[in-house]
């Protein structure tokens, strides 16, 4: 890495505008203020999931690893210290330690569940860290223009703010990016699935989201990128692109 150069020229004004953590897979996340980056992502991002009866972890989708639960996205959770608290749909809370965690989940989603912690397999979808820039959630917006696009629908680690109406971030693949202090690999596009077209808090169900994704550039939206350098990543961090 001592190698690399980084340009600003054309990103002289890309600030981290937001960063997101999610304790729990497939459960609206948290928003933070600085993140702690190592070579498995964000750390504590997706360190929990819901696990079936059959040993798969609950998604938007059904995979191999993963199977589709629906009503996650009712659910929000955030640390307290290094346990998730979790509030359910309801309103009530219960910490990811509590006894009664396994069955409260399991009562509110209609199947035998419990809350797993990481271990041999990756809760992770397809890399390290998911980003997005404020350009193509702009572009998305021209397309949609009375639809409500925001970044929570894309349940990205790092918000980045850029000037523009484009996917900007496609243009990074097989780049190294600095953000703060912190070194990306951009490996991947990110392949979009049902998930962001559901309501979630005050965002409503809006089945265009995926449609207009697949007609315009296939289902990809964002891009995944892995961790060259650790350290942490700040709100209004600068981010610079790798020549």
């Amino acid at each position: 890495m001592g190698t690399t150069e980084f340009a600003a020229s054309d990103m002289t004004e890309a600030r981290v505008v937001r960063l997101w953590r999610y304790p729990v897979k497939s459960m609206l996340g948290e928003e933070c203020g600085s993140l702690d980056v190592d070579g498995r992502g964000v750390k504590g991002d997706r360190l929990f999931a819901v696990r079936d009866a059959d040993g798969k972890f609950g998604s938007g989708k059904s995979t191999r690893r993963f199977r589709k639960i629906d009503g996650l996205f009712g659910f929000r959770a955030a640390y307290e210290h290094d346990v998730p608290r979790i509030t359910f749909p309801h309103g009530h809370e219960m910490l990811g330690n509590d006894s009664n965690i396994h069955a409260a989940l399991s009562e509110a989603l209609g199947q035998p569940v419990t809350l797993a912690r990481e271990a041999g397999i990756s809760h992770l979808d397809a890399g390290p860290l998911h980003l997005i820039t404020t350009a193509s959630l702009a572009w998305l917006k021209m397309l949609l223009p009375d639809a409500h696009v925001d970044d929570r629908r894309f349940r990205p680690n790092v918000l980045i703010d850029l000037p523009g109406m484009t996917q900007v971030e496609r243009l990074w693949l097989g780049k190294t990016l600095q953000v703060g202090e912190v070194i990306l690999r951009v490996r991947d596009l990110t392949e979009r699935c049902v998930m962001v077209n559901l309501s979630q808090a005050d965002l409503p169900d809006d089945p265009r989201v995926l449609r207009t994704l697949g007609r315009d550039t296939g289902p990809h939206f964002g891009v995944y990128a892995e961790v060259a350098a650790p350290g942490t990543i700040k709100r209004n961090d600068r981010v610079m692109v790798g020549t």
